[in-house]
């Protein structure tokens, strides 16, 4: 029975997703851990039930009118929760940085620094004052008009477009242009207009060849196709485009991330010769603060710009503002940002670098009395870095918050006050709480798949470490902070870069490894190489890398129509099995009428999306079920046919566990769904919208997919911190196929902060020792064991408590 005095959050019948009549009592004022493998149900319980209901009784306070601005919710599948405080929740955000993005603007900073500017700023004579919004690169009244805010511009040559004289147009003289039909018919619209598509470029005369790529007219003509046999062609009006408009169309434009690479090859990259880089105009560079203009401020680390601010001195209205200015950046510097500056481009900044600014974000807003639900707040941070963060989350507890965190993090878990353990495996075969209580009791829960790792004290595993069968060397990296290294990769191994965060490990191996591989792979296809070049000044060994993959963290799709079937190929199988059947055969369905995207077997009431857009009046609009296919996405008469009893809908609703036996027998299938079980996914639905899939998530459906192909020569697979995200547990299925992939001939490089991994490579790469101009140096290298007892690693500690080393 609860009192209004009740210290207890008390949930009663979770069902939301795959929980199972949840009931759960968690104490306020702790620091409440949700533990389980991934999929387990914890997220539904801490987000998806606890959290939405503390957001969907806030909005039943809220106007109505006020509601339909406020992204919702729905309500909750869960019989009661009493207790409940107010709730503020940070998820991590899946969708990447833009370029205008930067620590700036992801922690608001930017925004107080151009009100000290707007307000106390010391303006030339005579000279208006000016709004905040015109120290803004990102507004009209702000941005530089040559380059509309971005600080570079980009410009393309003869030499990038046509990277062969020697080819005529016919033959692809012009590399930049399109592919396919769009290709062919540019090079139809120029022989129309008379030019000679049959004459090598550089036999071409000077003023044709600048007017081909340069100009901005688009002229139309009539072209006449050559007949084909058997083909009808019938004449058509084409328009031109020069090689350069559609280049730049291509890369400001284009949906496509292949095409906008590609587009970017052909491009050079240089600061804009008007603002010099600084984005702004120069009215707003006029303007001073401390004796430098606000783009000289934004470019020092944050630690000097505190330092500049607290000696500038100034009125009271300066004063004011310099003080909530220093207030949000000791929050920052606190988690170990301090190394930052304000105009660092959010694209540049490591996962980890990125959750702790949006942390630090909401940390300053000063609540007291409510539950802050996190997600995996230490994902992509160094054990060094978690220490800082469990300060904060402390101070927060102490300051009379909840914070109940979602965490895979074993270091975390321990200093837990209250531990939610939800199992014992994930989907249908989870959803259940095992243990809420204090961290210790988990000891007695003999199911618990988290119990293993958590007190698991004993002497840690020997595996031999394996001799490289050759070197891949890179001379003289310097870019971003990482300054005149040379780095030495061993072929044929496991290797791990390790060091906090900004240390410069993406760096090095997310840019400059990878660019430089990627570049041999450009030449070797006749494609001009990246612009601007990888940051390297010389490379060894690369001859001996046939492929490189890189499998990173981006979502798999933008929209619900993306999913887990389409990504891997395996819905195109399953389409043609339903092809094959007797039902199918009969009425002449051909494999588009089992797809939900094209008209003909998808529900036309909401063209395929299984959902409509309910608008209320007065009210927000909300999501429901289509009333016609009830949210099968397909039509009645695509419905009717079965295979081995289930339609199209019940098929892409099974798990990939689920699948693995309904489609025992049928090689294509098993292939795809072996490899997606291999990584740890058997708890995900085939049709599984690609929006609903965390980051490490879709890096592992990315890997499945490519382990299913068939391995040509020497691959290197490079993976940027593959176990955020993952269960200690899950961690382990990964792992063995990463290692498998080294034990069949290949190369895997990491970057990583999880010791266990680290601990069970070959090779460690560790950088630092700090983060920004205090890193970018490689600190150790050898065997984990040797650097575990290398000094002036900040890693070598924790690494060595994971060897258990004396």
């Amino acid at each position: 029975m609860s009192t209004p005095h009740d210290p207890y959050v008390r949930v009663r019948g979770a069902r939301e997703h795959n929980l199972q009549d949840v009931s759960v009592d968690i104490p306020r004022d702790t620091l409440t851990v949700f533990t389980g493998v991934s999929g387990s149900g914890k997220s539904s319980l801490a987000f998806g039930t606890i959290y939405a209901e503390a957001q969907r009784r806030y909005f039943e306070s809220v106007a109505p009118y006020a509601r339909r601005l406020i992204h919702q919710v729905g309500a909750p599948a869960v019989g009661e929760v009493t207790g409940l405080p107010p709730a503020v929740s940070l998820e991590q955000r899946r969708s990447a940085p833009g370029a205008r993005s930067s620590v700036g603007t992801v922690t608001t900073l930017s925004n107080s620094l151009r009100m000290l500017f707007s307000r106390a700023g010391d303006y030339p004579a005579g000279a208006e004052r000016l709004d905040s919004d015109a120290f803004s690169p990102n507004t009209a009244a702000g941005a530089c008009p040559e380059c509309h805010g971005l600080g570079r511009i980009h410009r393309t040559t003869e030499e990038l477009l046509v990277p062969d004289p020697s080819l005529s147009i016919r033959d692809g003289a012009i590399a930049a242009w399109p592919g396919a039909w769009q290709g062919k018919n540019l090079r139809d619209v120029l022989d129309a207009l008379g030019h000679d598509i049959d004459r090598p470029w550089r036999e071409l005369d000077a003023g044709d060849r600048e007017w081909i790529l340069f100009t901005d007219e688009q002229p139309v003509v009539t072209v006449h196709p050559v007949r084909e046999a058997g083909r009808i062609q019938r004449p058509y009006q084409g328009t031109y485009m020069s090689a350069r408009r559609y280049v730049m169309h291509t890369f400001a434009d284009s949906k496509s991330r292949t095409l906008r690479a590609k587009a970017e090859r052909f491009l050079t990259s240089a600061p804009c010769p008007v603002c010099e880089g600084s984005r702004l105009r120069p009215e707003a560079m006029a303007v001073t603060f401390a004796g430098r203009s606000i783009a000289g401020l934004a470019a020092l680390p944050l630690t000097s710009l505190a330092e500049v601010l607290r000696a500038a001195g100034g009125d009271d209205t300066a004063r004011v503002l310099t003080a909530d200015l220093l207030a949000r950046i000791e929050t920052v510097t606190e988690l170990g940002l301090g190394y930052l500056s304000l105009d660092r481009t959010a694209p540049t900044l490591s996962s980890g670098e990125l959750q702790r600014l949006r942390l630090a974000t909401q940390l300053r807003s000063g609540l007291f009395g409510v539950v802050y639900v996190l997600d995996e707040p230490s994902a992509g941070l160094h054990p060094a870095d978690t220490e800082s963060l469990l300060g904060v989350l402390g101070r927060l507890k102490e300051a009379g918050n909840s914070v109940f965190v979602v965490e895979h993090q074993m270091d975390v878990v321990r200093r837990a006050d209250w531990l939610v353990d939800v199992g014992p495996l994930a989907g249908e075969h989870g959803g259940r709480v095992l243990h809420s209580g204090p961290p210790a009791g988990l000891a007695e829960v003999a199911e618990s798949a988290t119990r293993r790792f958590l007190f698991d004290d004993g002497p840690a595993p020997v595996r031999e470490v394996r001799t490289p069968s050759g070197w891949l060397r890179l001379n003289g990296v310097d870019r971003h902070n990482v300054r005149g290294v040379d780095a030495d990769f061993p072929l044929g191994v496991f290797t791990a870069v390790t060091g906090v965060s900004g240390s410069g490990k993406s760096t090095l191996v997310g840019q400059v490894l990878a660019g430089v591989l990627a570049d041999r792979q450009a030449t070797a296809a006749g494609l001009p190489a990246e612009r601007p070049t990888p940051g390297c000044a010389s490379a060894e060994g690369l001859e001996a890398v046939d492929r490189l993959v890189q499998v990173d963290q981006k979502p798999i799709g933008r929209t619900p129509r993306s999913n887990l079937a389409t990504y891997t190929g395996l819905f195109d199988v399953v389409r043609k099995l339903f092809t094959e059947t007797e039902t199918a055969r009969e009425r002449g369905y051909r494999a588009g009428r089992f797809s939900f995207n094209v008209a003909g077997g998808r529900c036309e009431t909401c063209q395929g999306e299984g959902f409509v857009s309910v608008e209320l009046l007065f009210l927000p609009s909300t999501y429901a079920p289509c009333p016609d296919c009830h949210g099968a996405r397909y039509n009645p008469e695509t419905l009717e046919v079965t295979l081995r009893g289930l339609d199209i809908a019940q098929v892409l609703d099974l798990t990939v566990e689920s699948a693995a036996g309904f489609f025992s027998g049928t090689p294509a299938a098993e292939r795809s769904l072996r490899t997606l079980l291999d990584v740890g996914l058997g708890y995900l639905r085939l049709g599984q919208p690609a929006t609903e899939l965390s980051g490490g998530e879709a890096q592992r459906i990315k890997l499945a997919a490519e382990l299913q192909r068939t391995r040509r020569g020497h691959t290197l697979y490079l993976l940027d911190e593959p176990t955020t995200g993952l269960h200690p547990a899950d961690v382990e299925v990964l792992m063995r196929q990463l290692h498998g992939l080294v034990d069949a001939g290949n190369t895997v490089v990491v970057v990583e902060h999880d010791m266990a991994v680290v601990a069970g490579a070959d090779r460690v790469i560790d950088l630092g020792p700090g983060g920004g101009d205090r890193g970018g140096r490689i600190v150790a290298a050898g065997t984990p064991a040797e650097v575990a007892r290398a000094e002036g690693s900040r890693t070598a500690a924790y690494l060595r408590a994971s060897l258990r080393l004396a």
